[in-house]
Order: structure tokens, then sequence, then C-alpha cells
């Protein structure tokens, strides 16, 4: 499933073709995603004006003129694609063709200096959605009613950690999951931000210290903004807008590593442990 820095990335690939577009020839290949489209869908789109792109956890928003907002989740296999002709996508040395039988939206977005680009999205699996709210539902709609901070910006330090962990009888894996404390965190990320802290998934959050826990919001900053700035990690279906790939799976240090040595060359050699029927990572030598 994309995480943050994957969303983060189709989010940075979409603004400059629809930030400030008007949206047209809204076409939908199906009746539903996850969800059945909202309502006179294409009809509600067709004309609007894309004010602007935002991220809230794993979700885009794109803020209409309509004054609604047009809500999208990937899901597991959700793709944007700009442009997504042959032409376009050789010029990037990566760049992988969709398969057209799982394209579920269309439409097209044209800026005010007249550049017109297409909008594709595709979805093998089906289990992204699109929704149509206003403003004032957004927060307290039961997709965004109760999430967390989001964890690049200044509302996550090791104060507010500390203060989801104190008292917690869970483990430091479950706490980061929970998408009530820290929004966005996704398992890839998780593991990555525990080894750049040498903490153990198995620690147990009310036991964390002041000092682990600013190692902690430090990991976790530092392993997305890497992720985003390599387009994110690609290991099944993900690809950026543009149809590039990501490339940060190669700079894992834990995840999906078991059975190989440790990157600290400590001695110790990556384990695989399930919590909470996800795989976690880990190095069980620097790791405590």
């Amino acid at each position: 499933m994309p995480e943050l820095p994957e969303v983060e990335t189709v989010r940075r690939g979409l603004e400059p073709h629809m930030a400030g577009a008007k949206l047209s020839a809204i076409r939908l290949h199906r009746p539903n995603l996850r969800y059945p489209f909202p309502e006179r869908f294409a009809e509600r789109l067709d004309g609007a004006e894309v004010m602007r792109l935002e991220r809230r956890a794993k979700y885009l928003l794109f803020y209409l003129d309509t004054q609604a907002i047009w809500v999208t989740h990937l899901g597991m296999t959700g793709r944007f694609q700009v442009n997504d002709t042959p032409e376009d996508l050789a010029r990037y040395y990566h760049a992988v063709a969709p398969d057209e039988k799982h394209l579920h939206f269309q439409c097209l977005a044209t800026l005010p200096n007249g550049e017109i680009s297409r909008i594709d999205y595709y979805d093998p699996r089906r289990f992204g959605f699109m929704l149509l709210l206003k403003p004032d539902e957004l927060y307290e709609s039961k997709w965004f009613k109760g999430l967390g901070v989001e964890p690049l910006s200044d509302d996550l330090n090791a104060d507010v950690l500390l203060k989801m962990a104190k008292g917690r009888n869970v483990n430091l894996k479950a706490l980061l999951m929970a998408q009530g404390g820290i929004a966005g965190l996704g398992n890839i990320y998780v593991c990555e931000a525990l080894w750049r802290a040498r903490l153990s998934p198995d620690h147990r959050a009310s036991d964390l210290k002041p000092k682990a826990a600013q190692a902690l919001v430090a990991g976790i900053k530092t392993v997305l903004e890497e992720a985003v700035a390599s387009g994110g990690s690609s290991i099944s279906d993900f690809a950026a807008a543009s149809g590039e790939l990501g490339y940060f799976q190669h700079r894992f240090c834990v995840y999906d590593r078991k059975g190989r040595p440790c990157p600290r060359e400590d001695g110790g050699i990556i384990e695989r442990k399930v919590h909470q029927g996800r795989s976690s990572f880990f190095c069980p030598v620097c790791q405590k």
C-alpha cells in the first residue's frame, strides 16, 4: 500500500499540471472503486477549478472552487498518470506504462496558460476510492476524524511523542502504526525509523525516555524526507504521476532484509517478526 512518501510524491507530480487548472471531459469507466463514485461525480467535477492540492496522512485533497474537496485514497494499487502516452513515458528511464484494462477515471486539466494535461487513474485491485466532501464535512467524516499529527510538520516533536507513549501498554511498533497518534506512517517507514533510532519494535511505549523519543522523532522525519526525495518506494505497483518508479527501496536498511547483516556492521543479522499481523524487520543487536 502506498505510504505517506508515495502519496506525497504523487501530489507533487500532479501539482504542476492541476493546481489552477479547470477540469473537463470527465470519464468514469466503471461505477465504483472500493465504493461507488459520488453521486453525479463527473457532472460535479466538470468545469471546476482546482485551487490547490494537499495531502493529509495518505489522502490526496483537491480543493475545488465549487466549495467541494475531491478526496482520493490510492488504496493498495491506485495510481494517477499524467499524459500516459508512449512519447511521455519515454522521457523517464524507469517509467512503467499502466495496463489499460485497469483505467477507471479520466479527465483533462487545462491551466491558465492553455496547457492541457490528461489525468488518468488506474487501480488493478480497486481498493482506492474517491469522495466529494464539503470543507465542513472533511474532518468530521469517518476517514479524517481522529487522525493524528502530521509527522513532517512541527506538530510532531519529542514532547508530543512522549505524551502519546505515556502509560501505554503497547510496543512502539503498535504506537507508531496507530493513525490516531501520528497520521500517515506505514509499516515500511516505521521499521526504518525504529532502526535509525536504535529502538526495538518490541520496546514498550510507556518505557520511552526523552533521549530515545528525540532519536525516534528524528528517525521518522529523516526517513520520510529521504523517501520523498527518492520518489517513494516501488515495491509492487507504485509509480509516480510521471510513470517513473521510486527508488527508496534500494536504501532500505532493515525492511524486507531478513537474514542479511545489519548495515551498522555490528554483527547483527536482520530478523523478521509479526506485530499486529504486519511484518517487522529489525536488528536484534543494535535495536533495544
